[in-house]
């Protein structure tokens, strides 16, 4: 069994305290790698490391930071398999989905890379006469991603490529219950010659370590993805401080059928949308309205489809749609949400039970009968369950769909460009797919409304969420000889 070190100043290093955290495969329940539990002066160690090299880096011009990461997303592409293979151990997902994350993420450094030569200031027009207003964008200094473990590779890069290309250092901690990877992705780093202090990586709880990573004054920007709890105490952290935070948290994606939507489609892109990853990301879709008409011809197509749904260990086949979730407390959490969905008035279609045996997985689940007053249609499952309830008009649909505390992603199925367009205008998620299944591309925005978080990533508009503004007035003399 493999024990893992963490990465500050350019080496690989133990936790002061020599302590170490077992990482579980949720197939199979066996221990399959230790990562060091880092203590708070590791966390403080590495901030330093941080603010050491930023200066430095951000010297540099911008098309040679971006040569790094073109480097990086290089090597990634030659052990793709291998990468993927450690993702699947660790989190349960399908091959499938661990090496399209993997070729995503390098991807993803390809593309924030080649930001180096676009990304811009301003030139003003004063009121004054012989003067100019220069709007400068620039580094925000030490930078530290907290990180999730359902998409844990590609979450390095998301929070680690518009950190560096835009000239800020960074302190990656990625999920105690997906460090493996991360790993990966630092040999990489280290081989690649990333100057030191540049990229840090510590393991370890974010209840031990988080509020260093959010509130040690050094850091100028903590960006986090998790829950909304989570958020919460990030946000506390860094307020002392006023710190600046990026928080993507829940979601409790609707998804509207409408009676003229073509029914195949709407199933085979929503049931993507459940069973993707066993149903543990935040995009996924949480709630089913369908217009009453056609709810029972919807409702019989959606249950076959989830019935027709492969689950098992990804390690152990690879024709499968979805692995199990990634520890007992996700799969207590969801069986008691399901439970409690029965007990409020709700109807068992299919699936609804733990599976059994070796393994922390749960059969896929539709629900019927699910109502806006009860939970299950509120709180985010995080699992392969798919609550379905019903709408008479366009308007009460909007309306279901709006109710709820969070605001990440959305999607419609019609055939009338009309009823979309009102949709669209009316629903207040940061993201809406229309005809299609839950998920973004890199160069849009992925934010969220309400208490799914703060600020976003990816694109344009990710980028600046690392960049703050130093508007220069600079007067001078027309008439100098």
């Amino acid at each position: 069994m493999n024990q893992h070190k963490m990465y500050i100043n350019g080496e690989f290093v133990l936790s002061s305290d020599g302590a170490f955290l077992d990482v579980i495969n949720p197939s199979t329940e066996e221990v399959i790698s230790q990562v060091p539990k880092a203590t708070k002066a590791d966390a403080t160690r590495a901030i330093d490391a941080a603010e050491d090299a930023q200066i430095a880096w951000e010297a540099l011009p911008a098309v040679e930071r971006g040569v790094y990461l073109h480097k990086i997303a290089a090597k990634i592409r030659e052990q793709v398999p291998e990468i993927a293979k450690l993702i699947s151990e660790e989190v349960g997902k399908t091959l499938a989905l661990s090496e399209v994350e993997v070729n995503f993420t390098a991807d993803y450094l390809d593309y924030m890379a080649e930001w180096a030569r676009r990304y811009e200031g301003e030139i003003l027009q004063s009121d004054r006469p012989n003067e100019h207003i220069f709007v400068f964008k620039k580094a925000i200094g030490v930078t530290t991603g907290i990180l999730p473990w359902n998409f844990p590779f590609f979450l390095i890069a998301r929070k680690m490529a518009p950190a560096l290309i835009t000239g800020n250092t960074i302190v990656v901690k990625p999920s105690a219950e997906s460090p493996n990877n991360a790993v990966a992705f630092t040999k990489i780093v280290d081989q690649i010659g990333l100057p030191k202090g540049v990229y840090n990586m510590i393991t370890g709880r974010g209840g031990e370590i988080g509020d260093e990573l959010a509130g040690n004054p050094k850091v100028g920007l903590v960006s986090l993805t998790g829950s909304e709890p989570a958020g919460q105490k990030v946000m506390q952290a860094a307020s002392e401080n006023i710190t600046k935070v990026n928080l993507e948290l829940g979601g409790k994606a609707p998804a509207i059928v409408l009676n003229d939507a073509d029914l195949d489609l709407a199933v085979k892109a929503i049931v993507d949308s459940r069973v993707i990853n066993s149903g543990q990301v935040c995009n996924c879709v949480e709630r089913i309205y369908v217009q009453e008409d056609v709810k029972d011809a919807f409702t019989e197509k959606f249950v076959k489809a989830m019935e027709a749904v492969q689950y098992g260990d990804p390690l152990a086949s690879g024709d499968l749609d979805m692995g199990p979730l990634v520890n007992k407390s996700a799969q207590q959490s969801v069986q008691a949400k399901v439970d409690r969905a029965v007990a409020q008035g709700a109807k068992v279609l299919t699936g609804g039970k733990a599976v059994e045996g070796t393994g922390f997985f749960f059969q896929p689940t539709v629900i019927a009968d699910a109502t806006n007053d009860m939970e299950i249609m509120h709180d985010e499952v995080f699992g392969p369950v798919a609550p379905i309830g019903t709408f008479k008009t366009l308007d009460e649909a909007i309306k279901l769909a709006n109710d709820c505390d969070y605001g990440l992603t959305s999607s419609v199925y019609t055939a009338n460009l009309d009823r979309a367009m009102k949709v669209i205008r009316q629903l207040k998620f940061g993201e809406t797919y229309v005809n299609r299944e839950n998920f973004e591309a890199m160069q849009g925005f992925h934010a969220g409304f309400r208490k799914s978080g703060i600020g976003g990533a990816d694109g344009k508009h990710g980028l600046e969420e690392y960049l703050q503004t130093h508007v220069v007035y600079l007067q001078f003399d027309q008439n100098v000889q």
